[in-house]
């Protein structure tokens, strides 16, 4: 029985489905200084799971940036995401098979799949039960001894971005930025459309909801360190000497615990108990 007969679908933010409608997160990972986190994301997946062939639920997949390069591997992946056009863009991707589907109610039958990715959704639910239900999904439908791979944006990320990028010197975005850092919640700015509504996790949060959820934490993985933090990074993206010093360094300090923070994401894996 799918978990489809047994839940009515959550409704997703306005908001959220809005932005993304945008069609530009496609590109954001394809370009500049983003192609940091797409390299080390990528990096730190191919350590983490099975060999291929083997089953892949990328819930919020987004356009299918991860599931292309899955697929490609070797891997049979299955992509849900609850915007339209998301979808439509991941189901033209060779060996990728795409539907709308929301994370916390996975239309997916009981341990059907040997990883399950959230790469993206927890982020988007600034409430915690619905986080946690959203990694019991999971954990109901990786197979026992499964991989479970979520991401999160970390606490401090917004700060360190609006100060990177020169905007927290306008009074009206420091104000935003320093309400974000009190308690996560960032909220949608309709006249900025910068970002939509998300929650910003301290490192130490992720593992206390994988728990709740019932699964086993493995690890943490800061994605970008501090390098995206660095002048320069771009032009260092596009050397390929440079890029694999950056890649290097990065994966070094990946786990340093006084560092996760640091990372503008982070990614937490965790196991369905044999």
């Amino acid at each position: 029985m799918t978990e489809t007969t047994r839940h009515q679908q959550p409704a997703v933010h306005e908001e959220i489905l809005a932005y993304y409608a945008r069609g530009e997160e496609d590109a954001r990972l394809r370009e500049g200084s983003g192609r940091l986190e797409f390299w080390r994301t990528q990096d730190v997946l191919r350590r983490l799971m099975p060999a291929a062939p083997a089953r892949v639920l990328d819930v919020g997949g987004g356009s299918g940036i991860h599931a292309e390069w899955l697929a490609r591997d070797g891997y049979e992946v299955d992509l849900l995401d609850p915007v339209p056009l998301h979808v439509e863009q991941a189901a033209r991707l060779p060996g990728v098979t795409a539907r709308p589907g929301d994370a916390r109610a996975l239309p997916a039958d009981d341990a059907s799949y040997d990883v399950v990715l959230l790469l993206g959704p927890l982020y988007h639910l600034p409430e915690r039960p619905d986080r946690v239900r959203a990694l019991a999904e999971a954990y109901r439908a990786v197979r026992p001894g499964g991989l479970v791979v979520a991401a999160t944006i970390n606490r401090f990320a917004g700060l360190h971005d609006v100060l990177r990028e020169e905007r927290y010197f306008t009074a009206v975005q420091r104000e935003r930025t320093d309400a974000v850092t009190a308690d996560g919640r960032h909220h949608h700015h309709a006249e900025d459309g910068l970002f939509t509504v998300a929650y910003f996790a301290r490192p130490e949060e992720p593992p206390t909801e994988f728990t709740d959820a019932g699964l086993t934490v493995e690890g943490q993985y800061g994605i970008e360190g501090v390098a995206w933090l660095m002048g320069g990074i771009e032009d260092w993206l596009d050397d390929p000497e440079r890029r694999a010093a950056v890649l290097a360094a990065t994966r070094r300090i990946e786990s340093e615990p006084t560092l996760l923070g640091a990372s503008g994401h982070l990614l937490t894996a965790g196991r369905r108990p044999s």
